[in-house]
């Protein structure tokens, strides 16, 4: 923007007139927020004139960090060349076309059909249209329900909300009666003294459970993230996804891989599922596959389900006015020549990654750490007030808010969900950012300690 309204001003434009996403509106009226005016590398600058530390990636989507000219420089070129058309009614677009390609270039052979939509939200909307319309064409108009997981995300829409299991979303949104939810597996939140292997093969069995219940001939698929991203970086143990894998494979119910922040390297592979062993069959995607810069999500279709969609049943009723937007391609496709042509998810599995968990196994002995989740460049902090108890410090992850809030004001972005403390930091980053990462949320953590009356000794 070449004029620039002073701080003060546009703190009271925004508390006027702008509603926030995931926010208390009459609260956000009274006090306001912060304006984000510009960043660079894995930082971002307020209008206060602050400089702060990503250490979530945006909103886990900007991996690369803020300062990769190739697909600035991409989008800008579409956009003089052609900015917009429609790929409805046999239309399409050069970007879209490559890009669509690219994808299944990167994913398992079986992937060879991907329909574009704006977010990973409209992704999962399009994925239960998907799942319907193939088992419709396969004469078994009864397999209709969906079988999600409690504290799963999936998205905000009405479809992508009933996808998910958050009780705040379900509390004010009325679900689609279809879907229907089974356990996490968050050992340390559920599996009280159990063994975390254990306790990971009982988590599947939730699912078989859920089948012989609703009936194999009702349910149509389970749809799981790879690892829980919203809800708190749930690592599941590694007994889970054979055993979930296990009992698909033995029924006729499909698999979507919701890959909105796993996918593109979170988890040390291109894709979470590469690195849990498992075939989904469908493949939600968003965030990253852009870097952020642009809005994009999609679906990535396997030949099981793409050879029934093709087989001559008419048209498939669903489009998106921006679907296989042909800027948010560009950046896309610059996106994916960057991850290849660096190899930087190759690097971070073996030099980033390991570091990272390195350091914040530092933080197990803390006082008032009760875990320490990671796999691959993210993790969750789970915030205790006694060990052995898992009692937490404060009620409604009161102490998580100050701890976030604490780090905020040291020069480091993290974010708070439940009673544990989330980070995702970009592919970009140094070692001694990574340090800086560690050592500001050990001092948070001092510091929500003392606030809480707990006993600490500085990490």
């Amino acid at each position: 923007m070449s004029a620039k309204l002073d701080t003060k001003a546009l703190k009271q434009l925004d508390q006027a007139h702008h509603l926030h996403p995931f926010t208390d509106f009459a609260d956000y009226a009274r006090h306001g927020g912060r304006i984000v005016s510009r960043a660079e590398h894995i930082y971002i600058f307020d209008s206060d004139g602050n400089k702060i530390q990503d250490g979530m990636s945006g909103l886990w989507c900007c991996n690369l960090g803020y300062s990769q000219e190739r697909i600035k420089t991409a989008v800008a070129d579409q956009l003089a060349e052609l900015p917009f058309y429609n790929n409805f009614f046999r239309c399409s677009n050069q970007p879209a076309t490559e890009l669509a390609a690219r994808l299944c270039e990167v994913t398992p052979d079986r992937f060879q059909r991907v329909f574009f939509t704006n977010s990973g939200s409209e992704a999962n909307d399009t994925q239960i249209k998907f799942v319907h319309r193939y088992f419709d064409l396969l004469g078994k108009p009864e397999k209709k329900l969906i079988i999600s997981r409690h504290n799963a995300y999936h998205g905000s829409t009405i479809g992508a909300s009933s996808l998910g299991g958050m009780s705040a979303m379900h509390q004010q949104t009325m679900g689609l009666d279809y879907i229907h939810h089974i356990q996490q597996p968050h050992w340390f939140e559920e599996g009280a003294d159990l063994d975390p292997e254990e306790f990971g093969v009982l988590a599947a069995k939730a699912l078989e459970t859920a089948i012989d219940e609703l009936g194999e001939d009702k349910v149509a698929a389970f749809i799981a993230e790879p690892v829980q991203g919203a809800g708190g970086v749930i690592v599941p143990p590694e007994s889970y996804w054979p055993e979930v894998k296990r009992i698909l494979d033995e029924r006729d119910i499909l698999l979507i891989s919701d890959e909105v922040i796993c996918g593109f390297g979170r988890t040390g592979r291109w894709f979470g599922f590469e690195t849990y062993g498992v075939e989904p069959d469908l493949v939600t995607f968003a965030k990253a596959v852009t870097n952020g810069y642009m809005p994009l999500g999609g679906c990535l279709i396997s030949d099981k389900i793409a050879d029934v969609l093709l087989s001559g049943g008419g048209e498939f009723a669903h489009g998106l006015t921006y679907s296989g937007h042909p800027a948010s391609c560009a950046a896309g496709l610059a996106t994916l020549d960057i991850l290849e042509d660096t190899q930087i998810i190759e690097r971070g599995v073996v030099e980033l990654a390991p570091y990272f968990a390195s350091r914040l196994m530092e933080l197990v002995d803390h006082p008032i750490v009760g875990q320490v989740r990671v796999k691959g460049l993210f993790a969750g902090v789970e915030l205790v007030r006694d060990k052995s108890s898992r009692e937490r410090l404060a009620p409604a992850s009161a102490a998580a808010v100050y701890c976030r809030d604490t780090a905020i004001t040291q020069g480091l972005m993290v974010r708070q969900t439940g009673d544990a403390m989330i980070m995702a930091p970009p592919f970009v980053t140094e070692r001694s950012e990574l340090d800086f990462l560690i050592d500001q949320l050990a001092i948070a953590l001092d510091k929500t300690a003392q606030h809480y009356g707990v006993t600490a000794t500085p990490v």
